[in-house]
């Protein structure tokens, strides 16, 4: 049996009385690709901008195996105990088979996503470079909206183009592992580059000083980039999401550096630039999807000529472009 359709009032008054079902509802319909839902949805979200841009938005991504599923629901646990909503958009990996996602974040998080004031929201990455859904960024509005103070971005780390997932948060964290040989070895120039603060996870038990030790290493290779702020070195510090050591010190430090940003008027500048890759990334896939469309016909066969070398990949561009043009007038 369907559900009813909700009209787009329906939609917003839910949303900002953050009722849960009709959020989920909500987010459903931004992450769908059917043409009459994307329109329903930019109503809904137009409506409701004024109510966003309150919350701290911070990212969080490290490789398979860090703990940042612990991290987020350990600090999330701690956040809603000191009176905070916290909402989590966990990005899971979609399968480049067959395209299903795990979508276990949920269980994962099995304690905090019983509280009242938390909401764990997984949706599939859907290959999306940086492991960060398309429409992560209208779901994070979404969240806002509703009333919750905090925005968690928990990201595959798959690591490619994590400055995608940087460029929509306020505070990037980046979580580390120690005893993997030279801490500086699989070391990413990208990730010291977009990094706001780093913080060495399962800094527990016989993992202690290796951690320690990986934090000094991370620390001096830090100093060898620019960072993304002329007025903020990261900070590398080390917890044990397990135990709960040192996650409030790396929350306190996300605090810090919002307050370092807003001195500065870099959160700002942040956002405003956030808005305007927002803006052309939404441009330019409408426009590779019109494209697709205006080309559909031809483009198989042109596509068949330059694989089998009749046809250059520049002159086959060139041919769908002349046809896409002609199209359009």
């Amino acid at each position: 049996m369907n559900r009813r359709e909700l009209s787009v009032q329906e939609y917003i008054d839910g949303v900002i009385q953050n009722d849960r079902t009709i959020l989920a509802r909500a987010i459903t319909l931004v992450e769908s690709n059917r043409r009459d839902h994307q329109l329903l949805a930019q109503q809904v979200l137009d409506a409701l901008m004024p109510r966003t841009g309150a919350a701290l938005r911070v990212g969080i991504t490290g490789v398979p195996g860090v703990g940042k599923s612990t991290f987020i629901e350990t600090l999330g646990m701690s956040l809603v105990e000191g009176g905070k909503n916290v909402a989590v958009l966990a990005i899971d990996p979609t399968s480049r088979l067959r395209g299903g996602s795990i979508l276990g974040d949920k269980t994962r998080m099995a304690r905090l996503s019983t509280l009242q004031n938390a909401f764990i929201r997984p949706s599939p990455s859907q290959g999306s470079l940086g492991g960060v859904h398309r429409k992560t960024r209208e779901t994070m509005l979404l969240c806002e909206a509703a009333g919750f103070d905090v925005i968690l971005v928990e990201t595959v780390g798959v690591g490619q183009s994590e400055t995608r997932v940087a460029d929509m948060v306020d505070t990037f964290l980046v979580l580390m592992l120690s005893g993997a040989g030279d801490e500086l070895q699989g070391i990413k120039k990208g990730i010291l580059e977009v990094a706001d603060i780093m913080a060495i996870n399962k800094a527990d038990g016989d993992n202690k000083l290796p951690a320690d030790q990986a934090r000094r290493a991370y620390k001096n290779a830090i100093h060898l980039f620019s960072p993304r702020d002329a007025e903020w070195t990261p900070p590398v510090l080390t917890c044990s999401a397990t135990e709960g050591d040192g996650v409030n010190e790396v929350w306190n430090t996300i605090l810090e550096h919002r307050k370092n940003a807003q001195k500065t008027g870099i959160f700002q500048q942040r956002r405003h630039q956030q808005q305007k890759h927002w803006l052309w990334d939404i441009v330019e896939q409408e426009w590779m999807a019109r494209f697709r469309d205006r080309t559909a016909n031809d483009l198989d066969e042109i596509e068949r000529q330059v694989v089998t070398g009749t046809l250059s990949p520049t002159s086959g561009a060139l041919k769908l472009l002349a046809i896409a043009d002609e199209d359009a007038q």
